[in-house]
C-alpha cells in the first residue's frame, strides 16, 4: 500500500495516523501482540531511509513510538514466556528505527518517545543478565539523550553574554533536559559499566577535538557526568566505583581550550563539586580540584557570573573539605587578593547581581579556612588581620568628609560600604563562638574593633536603610560569635540603631531584640528596660491599639508593613515574657507603657483575625500571672489581678470561645483552647474561689449557662487541678 502512494504524502500521513488509532486500540495483550506482528512495521520506516521523505517523520514518530509502547506495554501484561519472547522481538526489531528518527530529525513527539524509553530502560531491570541487544540498545538511547541535550551553536554567543535570548534559551533546555536527565539516571542504575564507558568515551573524544568551535560537545558531555551523580550513592562517588574513578581523574587534569565559554564553565565547576566526596578520600588531588576554582576557570574567569558562580562552589567545596586544606590554606589566600580586593569596588558594586551569588562566597571561604582551631593561633591572627584591617581602614576612608560630597559620589561611597560589610559578615561565619572567646580572645578582640568601625557608619550615614540592614545583620552575626562578649557594645549599637530607625522599619529592629532575649535572658535585662519606651513608644505611634484593616480591598503596601511590624511586636512581647524578664513591663522606666501593651495584648487575645496570634498573647497572660501573682492575695502590679479576673477571664476564656467564629474544626484553634484552659487552671491556681465565683457568677450566668452545667465545670477544674498536683 505505501509504495502505490509513496508520492501521495497527504494520502501517507492519514494511513499512518490511521495505522496509529488501529495499533493504540484497547484490547487483550494477546491479540494487541498478534496485532502487531501483523503489521510488519519495518516497511514503515523504509519511508525514511529510503525514500528520505522529511515531511512524513512526524507521523512515522508518533506511529513508531506508538507501536514501541504497545509491544512493550504486552510484555509487562503477558506472562507466558514465549510471548514475551515475542513482545521482546518487536522491541528488539523497532527500536532502532526510534533511535534513527531521534538522532537525525527534529519532532515533536520526542516528548512521549522519551517517557517511552524510560518505561523500556525500566523494565529491563528484571532482566538478568542484558543480552548483547539490550546493551546495544542501552548504548545507543545514551547518544540519543546526549544530542538532544546538546545547544544549538546558533544560540553560542547569546548563551555566553547572556542577553535575552540566551536567558530564553537557557531556560527551555533546561525545561527540555529535565526528562532525559531522568531517563539518564535510569540507564544508569540499570547498566552503571555502560553509562560511564559512554560519559568517559564522550569526555575523551571532546578532549581530543577540544577547540572553541565544539563547546557544545564538550558542555553535554560534562552535563552527562553531572547528572550521572544522581544516580550514585555517596559511598560510590566517595571510592570512585567502576570507571568512576578514571573518569573524575580525567575531568580534574583536564583543560578544554572552550573553558572561557560561560556553559562550560559553570557545568565544569558544578560538576566537580558534586564529585568532591572523591576527593576526600583521595587528598592527592587536592591541589588538582583547587586550580579550576582558583584559575581562570573559576573565581578569575573573565565572565563574573562564572566567577560569582565559583566564589559559591568553592565555599561548598571548603565546607566539605574543610580540615584537608589546612597545608593549602597560604596558597589559596595567595590567590585571592585580587578577588577580595574587586569585591569592595565601585565598578563591582555597579555590576548586576544575582540573587544571593554576589561573590560575597569567596569571604565565607575564606573565614571557613582560617577560622579553623587547626591553624596556628598566630598564623590565624595574621590572616584575619591581613583581612580585617584593610576592610576597616577602608571604610574609615570612605567616611572622611562624607558630609561634603555630591549626592552621586555618596551613593556610590555606600554601595562600596555595603559590600565591605558584607564581606565582613561573610568572612565572620567561619569562627566559633567557643573559638574567639574562649581558647583565642584576641581573635575576638578583632571583630570588636569591626563592630566599633561599622557603627561608626550609622553616624555618618544617618537614616540610610540599606546600611542599617548591614549593619543590623553584622550585630545579628557577632551575637552568634561573640557570645555573652558582645554585650558591653550592645548599649551603643542599639541606641544608634534606634535613633535612624523609622517607626515602620522597627520589625528588624524587634528581631534583633529577639535575638539577644533568647541568647542571652536576663543578662540584658537593664539594656532592655533602657531601650523599651523607645521602642513601645515609636511603635504604638503607628500600630492602632483596636488592630488593623484585614480585607483584600484594604490591605496597601503600606497596611501589610504595618501587619508584619504588628506580627514582630507579638513575638517581642512574648519572648519578653516567656524569658523571665516580665519585670521589663513594671520597671519604672516603662510602667507608662504598661497600659497600653495590656489593652493590645487583651483585644489580640479575643478578636485577633490570626489564632496563632491570639494563642500567643494568651500564653503571655499566662506568664505574667503566673510571675506578678506568687500568692492568692499577693500581686506585683496593683490592678493586674482584679484585671485578670473581671476582664481578661471572662473576655478571652469564655465569650471569645462561644462566639461562632471560634472554629473547632481548625487544628490552629484547638492549639489556641487548649491554651484557654492552660490559663483557667493557672487562674485557678493562683486566685481560687476569687477566680472561680466571678467567673461563675458573671461570665456564664451572661451566657445563660445551666447552673448544672456550672457545677459540673467548678468539679472538672478542681479535679483536674489535684490530679495534676499530685
Amino acid at each position: 500500500m505505501f509504495h502505490c502512494f509513496r508520492f501521495h504524502e497527504k494520502l501517507q500521513a492519514s494511513a499512518l495516523r490511521c495505522l496509529l488509532a488501529v495499533v493504540s486500540k484497547r484490547m487483550e495483550p494477546q491479540s494487541k501482540l498478534s496485532l502487531l506482528q501483523s503489521l510488519q512495521i519495518s516497511r514503515v520506516f523504509r519511508l525514511v531511509t529510503e525514500d528520505g521523505n522529511a515531511d512524513l517523520v512526524p507521523d512515522i514518530a508518533a506511529l513508531l513510538s506508538g507501536y514501541a509502547v504497545e509491544a512493550l506495554d504486552c510484555f509487562k501484561r503477558i506472562s507466558s514466556e514465549e510471548a514475551k519472547g515475542v513482545s521482546m522481538e518487536l522491541l528488539n526489531e523497532v527500536l532502532p528505527s526510534v533511535f534513527y528518527i531521534m538522532k537525525n530529525f527534529e519532532v515533536d513527539a520526542s516528548f512521549n518517545i522519551v517517557q517511552f524509553l524510560s518505561g523500556y530502560v525500566s523494565t529491563l531491570k528484571t532482566l538478568t543478565p542484558l543480552s548483547e541487544k539490550h546493551i546495544l540498545h542501552l548504548g545507543q538511547i545514551l547518544e540519543v539523550i546526549l544530542g538532544l541535550i546538546r545547544y544549538d551553536p546558533e544560540y553560542r554567543n547569546n548563551l555566553d553574554v547572556m542577553d535575552k535570548i540566551g536567558k530564553e534559551e537557557e531556560y527551555r533546555m533546561s525545561e527540555f533536559r529535565k526528562d532525559l536527565f531522568v531517563l539518564l539516571r535510569t540507564v544508569g542504575r540499570v547498566a552503571p559499566n555502560v553509562t560511564q564507558l559512554f560519559i568517559r568515551n564522550s569526555l575523551a573524544s571532546a578532549i581530543s577535538r577540544s577547540s572553541d568551535s565544539n563547546v557544545e560537545e564538550v558542555e553535554g558531555a560534562l552535563s552527562l557526568l553531572y547528572a550521572l551523580g544522581e544516580s550514585l550513592s555517596e559511598e560510590a562517588i566517595r571510592t570512585g566505583s567502576g570507571l568512576l574513578s578514571e573518569l573524575l581523574l580525567n575531568l580534574l587534569s583536564t583543560k578544554f581550550p572552550c573553558h572561557s565559554n560561560r556553559l562550560v564553565a559553570l557545568v565544569y565547576l558544578e560538576t566537580v563539586t558534586r564529585y568532591v566526596k572523591f576527593i576526600q578520600e583521595n587528598t592527592r588531588c587536592i591541589p588538582v580540584v583547587l586550580s579550576p576554582f582558583l584559575d581562570e576557570r573559576g573565581i578569575h574567569h573573565p565572565n563574573i557570573s562564572v566567577s560569582r558562580r565559583a566564589s559559591y562552589l568553592f565555599m561548598r567545596v571548603v565546607k566539605l573539605l574543610k580540615v584537608k586544606l589546612v597545608p593549602f590554606i597560604a596558597v589559596i589566600l595567595q590567590s585571592l587578593p585580587d578577588t577580595v580586593a574587586r569585591f569592595t569596588t565601585t565598578n563591582y558594586t555597579a555590576e548586576e547581581l544575582s540573587g544571593s551569588e554576589d561573590g560575597s562566597h569567596i569571604f565565607e571561604a575564606i573565614g571557613l579556612l582560617i577560622g579553623m582551631e587547626d591553624v596556628p593561633p598566630e598564623k590565624q591572627s595574621d590572616y584575619l588581620s591581613s583581612l580585617l584591617s584593610p576592610l576597616c581602614q577602608q571604610v574609615e576612608a570612605l567616611l572622611r568628609n562624607a558630609k561634603l560630597l555630591s549626592y552621586e559620589e555618596t551613593n556610590a561611597r555606600i554601595a562600596v560600604i555595603q559590600q565591605i560589610i558584607v564581606a565582613i559578615n561573610s568572612l565572620s561565619k567561619g569562627f566559633s563562638e567557643r573559638l574567639v572567646t574562649a581558647s583565642r580572645p584576641a581573635i575576638g578582640n578583632m571583630f570588636k574593633q569591626t563592630l566599633d568601625v561599622l557603627l561608626h557608619v550609622l553616624v555618618i550615614f544617618p537614616r540610610v536603610e540599606l546600611l542599617q540592614n548591614k549593619v543590623t545583620s553584622f550585630i545579628h552575626r557577632m551575637v552568634d560569635t561573640l557570645g555573652a562578649s558582645v554585650i558591653p557594645y550592645l548599649p551603643k549599637a542599639l541606641e544608634q540603631l534606634l535613633a535612624e530607625t523609622e517607626p515602620k522599619q522597627m520589625a528588624g529592629f524587634l528581631l534583633l531584640l529577639n535575638q539577644l532575649i533568647c541568647k542571652f535572658n536576663i543578662l540584658v535585662r537593664d539594656i532592655l528596660e533602657e531601650i523599651f519606651p523607645s521602642v513601645a513608644d515609636r511603635i504604638f505611634s503607628v500600630i492602632p491599639r483596636e488592630g488593623l484593616p484585614s480585607g483584600l480591598d484594604t490591605v496597601t503596601e503600606e497596611i501589610r508593613e504595618l501587619q508584619e511590624l504588628q506580627r514582630t511586636l507579638y513575638t517581642f512581647l512574648h519572648v519578653i515574657a516567656t524569658h523571665d524578664l516580665s519585670t521589663v513591663f513594671i520597671s519604672p522606666k516603662c510602667k507608662a507603657y504598661l497600659d497600653p501593651v495590656m489593652q493590645l495584648l487583651f483585644y489580640s487575645s479575643c478578636n485577633h483575625k490570626d489564632v496563632l496570634i491570639r494563642k500567643a498573647c494568651v500564653q503571655i497572660f499566662i506568664r505574667l500571672t503566673k510571675d506578678w501573682c506568687a500568692q492568692p492575695y499577693e500581686e506585683k502590679v496593683p490592678g493586674f489581678r482584679s484585671f485578670v479576673i473581671e476582664t481578661f477571664a471572662t473576655n478571652c476564656c469564655l465569650y471569645s470561645v462561644l462566639d461562632r467564629s471560634f472554629d473547632f474544626r481548625d487544628a490552629n484553634t484547638l492549639v489556641l483552647f487548649g491554651e484557654i484552659v492552660v490559663a483557667q487552671k493557672v487562674m485557678y491556681d493562683k486566685f481560687r474561689d476569687d477566680f472561680l465565683i466571678h467567673f461563675i457568677s458573671k461570665g456564664f450566668s451572661v451566657a445563660h449557662c445551666p447552673p448544672d452545667l456550672a457545677e459540673q465545670y467548678c468539679q472538672k477544674l478542681q479535679v483536674n487541678f489535684q490530679t495534676e498536683k499530685l
